[in-house]
């Protein structure tokens, strides 16, 4: 699942999906749009092709729907990140583990672990490193919306962590992305947006949008819903810390055919790389080993 989720960044980049009849500033917030619409509308069928019931109280509704608009949250300031410098907009999630060490104890009523703590100081210390030695790239906006990004990513996972044994893992998804759907919608239109529901995309858009709609998240975000009844939201998103690792080998990959992500793979100087590698690989594998002595 987090190999699959590495391609995210990569396909919301503007190397991929382009959208290139729409304003700059609403070009993210059309494509989570387009992508929770279509991720609805296929888990919507799914459940009707195999005969799921849709009974759930009013109460779950309401508290499920309000997730997805934290969904919603997520995936504009994702967008709008890894839109301004895609390395750097999947680096930033794995900030999402400090922000879930801080979540999860008051929702979820636990204690905070000290090398939860130890864990979030590496964290913040990577993050700063990696701003300064980019200071000169003037991207201030992709650490802001990545951080915020991760942030939502954190709360959103730490709630559904309450329903995942209350409510099917496909309903709860398919009510979030109708949810989260209606609120990216709104956000559109108060920008005066209309164009975006004249659904005018290139055929070439559109490919990119079904993969990752159907694939990278109806898919995905179900799986991982399910997940959720066997570990920790925090480990959860310690494992999905990963995706940055996959995106950037992603980018490395297909740097030579797509010169945007040249560019911004060459905007970026070996201390940062350094720097974003012992954060990711530290948290993961410092994470395994406190829990594993905390366990003996």
């Amino acid at each position: 699942m987090v190999v699959i989720l590495g391609f995210t960044g990569v396909l919301g980049s503007e190397s991929f999906i382009k959208l290139e009849n729409l304003n700059d500033n609403v070009q993210s917030s059309a494509l989570v749009f387009y992508r929770m619409l279509i991720t609805f509308f296929s888990l919507f069928l799914f459940i009707l092709f195999t005969n799921v019931k849709w009974k759930i109280n009013i109460r779950d509704l309401i508290y499920i729907s309000l997730i997805g608009f934290i969904v919603g949250l997520h995936w504009i300031f994702f967008f709008e990140s890894i839109r301004e410098h895609t390395i750097i907009g999947v680096v930033c999630l794995s900030t999402s583990s400090l922000f879930t060490a801080i979540i999860e104890p008051f929702i979820l009523k636990r204690s905070i672990s000290k090398y939860e703590i130890v864990l979030g100081f590496i964290i913040i210390l990577s993050v700063f490193v990696m701003w300064w030695n980019t200071i000169y790239l003037d991207i201030n906006k992709a650490y802001l919306y990545g951080i915020l990004s991760s942030l939502f990513a954190a709360l959103f996972t730490v709630l559904n962590a309450k329903y995942v044994n209350k409510v099917s893992s496909l309903k709860l998804c398919t009510i979030e992305m109708f949810s989260g759907s209606l609120l990216v919608a709104t956000y559109i239109l108060l920008l005066g947006s209309y164009d975006v529901f004249s659904f005018q995309i290139s055929s070439n858009d559109l490919i990119y949008l079904l993969i990752l709609s159907i694939i990278c998240t109806a898919l995905v975000f179900v799986l991982m819903t399910e997940i959720m009844k066997y570990i920790t939201p925090y480990t959860l998103v310690m494992a999905v810390n990963l995706e940055p690792v996959y995106t950037i080998l992603i980018c490395f990959l297909l740097s030579p055919l797509y010169p945007l992500l040249n560019n911004e793979i060459q905007d970026l100087n070996i201390y940062f790389y350094i720097t974003a590698s012992v954060m990711i690989i530290s948290t993961i594998y410092l994470n395994g080993y406190l829990q594993k002595e905390k366990s003996i």
